[in-house]
């Protein structure tokens, strides 16, 4: 009899933040895709139906047992996550892969309004605190601040394909608790596929021949394989095995990696604002995930 998988609190931090490093390493395979000219429906439907292939290849016996009620929120689930992949990939088009890291990750900071919207749970002070510093933390990054009175089409993108990511967070945790991860897994790589696919030959099919596919297909294979399966295998292990706290802090160290990567390879330089804008996002989404209300509580017992 096969023993169930059981990791150390360090061993599912260590696996999130190889999760992190990843999907940071993953806006420079983007970068190169869109660079030679592959548009973001081709991008996405070549990554998610790996994604998909390999979920299916590794934990068919879960997903043949998917029920009606996984479907649908798989469904539901991979709709969202389609839009957000869309609007996040057309955007890196139009602007640096550290911008697009940084930005993408103030999902974190929109969860808590989306939670509102839909629950009426009023948001704590410090939520509009984070809100407010990231805000201003987005432009000093756009450099609206140097006489750019403006996002650029990229950076409003991303900062949209945002909020959906925050939608998809907020559903996974009212509706997606007790379905089977795995069918979760293959239907968001199966809806952006098939999603994909649907959209690039309604609209993007005039761009094929422009494709320089020797240059964009290896990029998109990686994102398939290493960022879609891969990435979201080891979130879906390590979070199993370590606190949620932990597990948000690791995870938006995705935006630092992404910031590092782009610096490295020379698609972006280090610049002040970079340096501070990210800075200023990466303090409000830390803010977000500390409960102040334990600290104090854990301060008073030892006092």
């Amino acid at each position: 009899m096969v023993k169930p998988m059981k990791l150390s609190k360090i061993q599912a931090n260590l696996a999130l933040l190889l999760t992190a490093t990843i999907w940071g390493a993953g806006y420079i395979f983007s970068k190169q895709a869109t660079n030679a000219h592959m548009p973001a429906g081709v991008i996405n439907a070549i990554r998610g139906l790996i994604y998909a292939s390999l979920a299916f290849l590794f934990f068919h016996r879960q997903i043949l047992r998917m029920n009606k009620s996984e479907f649908k929120i798989g469904l539901t689930a991979g709709i969202i996550n389609l839009i957000a992949y869309q609007l996040q990939t057309a955007g890196i088009m139009y602007t640096t892969p550290g911008n697009n890291a940084f930005l993408t990750a103030t999902y974190v900071v929109f969860v808590p309004f989306i939670m509102w919207l839909l629950t009426r749970e009023t948001p704590s002070p410090k939520d509009y605190l984070a809100i407010t510093l990231c805000i201003i933390g987005m432009c000093v990054l756009t450099n609206i601040f140097g006489g750019n009175f403006g996002f650029h089409t990229g950076d409003i993108l991303v900062i949209v394909s945002a909020i959906f990511y925050a939608i998809q967070i907020v559903y996974f945790g009212r509706e997606a608790a007790t379905v089977n991860p795995w069918c979760i897994a293959f239907m968001l790589g199966a809806i952006q596929g098939a999603g994909g696919l649907l959209w690039s030959l309604l609209t993007e099919s005039p761009h094929y021949a422009a494709i320089n596919w020797s240059a964009a297909i290896g990029p998109v294979i990686i994102l398939g394989v290493l960022s879609s399966f891969g990435a979201q295998t080891l979130q879906l292990i390590g979070q199993k095995f370590t606190d949620p706290t932990a597990a948000g802090l690791i995870m938006m160290t995705e935006s630092v990696f992404g910031s590092l990567f782009s610096v490295l390879f020379g698609f972006e330089e280090l610049t002040i604002s970079l340096v501070a804008g990210g800075g200023l996002i990466l303090l409000a989404i830390l803010l977000m995930q500390i409960d102040f209300r334990k600290l104090f509580i854990k301060r008073e017992r030892r006092a």
